[in-house]
């Protein structure tokens, strides 16, 4: 399966009703500390958002949700994976990313049968502490040799400059949160990346 090359992930609908228009057609939302109301309408939202733009919305842990709604992706982490029922995930037709980041998680990621793998962080990364330091391209090569036909998201540090980097290793797709949430011009950086993924 071909993904959209360019996957920013956002903390709100509001992101995403901004960077839709500017051509971005793969996205995730990333939602934290939330009542379930507002978890309920912002995930409504941005899968409306999505749809009426043509855009794959990738939900971020929340798979209940992400049925309920009747939302087409969900993203899991290893820690999410303990507690999610993969079963009614599968049996509701969502399609399922996973992270990785070591030997035994691509192992377990494998056996459930992904639509895409993360590995991470591929570079420093300033978004959340990890016990895993940098990654780097020659892993992404060898997950890549290793996952063959399923995509690689390449995700932590990416920059514009350094996709080319993350593509030659292996990686299928780039993935990024600060480099756009806190550049001064947002829009400007997403269209410095889709120039360059398109």
């Amino acid at each position: 399966m071909m993904l959209p090359r360019f996957y920013p992930i956002f903390d709100n609908a509001d992101w995403v009703a901004q960077m839709l228009p500017l051509g971005v057609k793969l996205v995730q939302l990333r939602l934290k500390d939330r009542t379930q109301d507002d978890l309920r309408a912002e995930i409504a939202r941005a899968r409306d958002l999505c749809r009426a733009a043509g855009a794959i919305l990738v939900v971020n842990d929340h798979w209940q949700i992400a049925i309920e709604a009747g939302c087409d992706w969900i993203h899991l982490g290893q820690e999410d994976l303990d507690t999610a029922d993969l079963g009614a995930i599968r049996a509701a037709g969502l399609r399922l990313g996973i992270s990785t980041h070591d030997e035994d998680e691509l192992a377990r990621a494998l056996a459930l049968r992904p639509d895409y793998i993360a590995l991470g962080p591929i570079w420093p990364t300033i978004l959340k502490q990890m016990k895993w330091h940098q990654q780097g391209t020659a892993k992404l090569a060898d997950w890549k040799a290793r996952i063959r036909d399923i995509p690689l998201i390449a995700i932590g540090g990416l920059t514009p400059e350094r996709a080319a980097e993350a593509f030659a290793a292996g990686a299928d797709v780039v993935s990024v949160v600060t480099d756009i949430t806190l550049n001064p011009d947002p829009q400007a950086r997403v269209r410095d990346w889709l120039g360059i993924t398109a």
